[in-house]
């Protein structure tokens, strides 16, 4: 018989809540850790493509994300006019093409609905991580919780808590994520501007291209809501972006709208970071998603690379327990997800930021000549989208 595994996820973010949830779902007791009192409340924008429809798909959420989910029409590449460059548009007759957005603030409760129905998963909200450890037998976390000071051990120990993950930090120290940030930074704002529509875009989702400003604008809900992202000065303070906020929209929105003719919802200024832990396990503990790793926002590499991390360390967390394959196997999980950041991943995500600075080379860009292609030849857009696909690997190739 296998040995019976517990597991212990630290972050109810998106990530953390869909390993635990597919781990329950097999019987593996599975708690999450959240030292916040609620989930997340900001209204974040998020794109499904394959990869991570995948893993919803096989947690079982899917039908109830695609429900409530804006599905996207499509992405334009834009000069700053608005002038179209290139498309790529979903594909009724391959669901490889598919993307769809829901907001993190309504995706993190839907999965903690499911995994409330578990009997074998628990959140615990207003639990911080202080201190861990481990050794040959168990893991384990000391926490300040509403009941006080304890210490909760589990086999292994998942830290999914984000960029500035407590856990990554315990492990390599609080200054130690190799990698970069860009010397740009960008603003992330959440809107509603009705008069968008009469400009006719026929695509929900737009990059335009332009040194300083590169901005994306797609809608993100069935309500209208648009995520509009744009560059910003790397010096200056969130008071300084916010006054500069009307004047950046009149230089790429179209219309030029002044700021009666919108509703602004959100604000989030924020730096952009390519980062590679330097293990994704140390013993009993593991790191997944935006703790191990992290990159920009245009390459759609973030959340989908997670969910990748996510399906893969649940296939090896359930291999142990099912005993279909021995602790080796998160040796691998380290090895290959890694290789994945730094082959995919990385390359992908810089490629598209860089992407949207040079509108001199655009036309000749290698990418956007693949699209152009793409718009005529729908075989080669369905290889493109399934390229996708790649950012995924199959543990279980390794059970035994």
């Amino acid at each position: 018989m296998p040995d019976k595994i517990n597991v212990i996820v630290v972050g109810a973010g998106p990530s953390g809540l869909l390993l635990a949830l597919l781990l329950a779902k097999q019987g593996i007791e599975v708690t999450v850790l959240e030292k916040s009192g609620e989930y997340d409340k900001q209204p974040r924008a998020s794109f499904y493509s394959l990869p991570a429809i995948h893993e919803l798909k096989r947690a079982g959420v899917y039908s109830d994300v695609a429900k409530r989910a804006f599905h996207a029409n499509g992405v334009s590449w834009r000069y700053i006019d608005g002038t179209r460059i290139a498309s790529i548009r979903p594909d009724d007759a391959s669901p490889d093409t598919k993307m769809i957005s829901l907001p993190l603030d309504e995706l993190i409760p839907l999965i903690a609905s499911h995994l409330e129905q578990q009997p074998s998963g628990r959140i615990l909200l207003s639990h911080e991580v202080t201190a861990i450890g481990q050794d040959h037998a168990q893991a384990w976390v000391d926490v300040n919780s509403p009941e006080g000071n304890r210490r909760i051990t589990a086999s292994y120990i998942v830290g999914c808590d984000g960029g500035s993950s407590k856990i990554r930090r315990e492990l390599f120290g609080a200054k130690s994520f190799p990698g970069r940030t860009w010397d740009k930074q960008i603003v992330a704002t959440n809107v509603y501007y009705p008069g968008l529509r009469k400009y006719n875009w026929d695509t929900s989702s737009n990059f335009m291209i332009h040194p300083e400003h590169f901005p994306m604008i797609a809608q993100i809900s069935n309500d209208g809501m648009l995520r509009v992202t744009y560059g910003e000065e790397s010096n200056l303070t969130r008071e300084e972006m916010l006054a500069r906020q009307p004047e950046k929209y009149k230089a790429f929105m179209p219309g030029k709208p002044e700021p009666h003719e919108y509703t602004l919802v959100n604000f989030s200024p924020y730096k952009i970071h390519q980062r590679l832990a330097e293990k994704l396990r140390v013993g009993r503990f593991l790191l997944a998603a935006d703790a191990a790793h992290l990159c920009n926002p245009f390459g759609g590499m973030g959340l989908t690379s997670g969910f990748a991390d996510i399906g893969g360390l649940y296939d090896c967390l359930y291999g142990i327990s099912a005993g279909k394959a021995d602790d080796s196997i998160l040796d691998m999980y380290d090895e290959v997800r890694r290789a994945k950041y730094t082959d995919i991943v990385d390359p992908i995500s810089s490629g598209n930021l860089r992407r949207l600075w040079d509108p001199e080379n655009i036309e000749q860009d290698d990418f956007i000549q693949m699209v152009k292609r793409a718009e005529h030849d729908k075989e080669f857009a369905r290889s493109m989208a399934a390229g996708m696909g790649a950012v995924m690997h199959d543990f279980t190739q390794y059970y035994r």
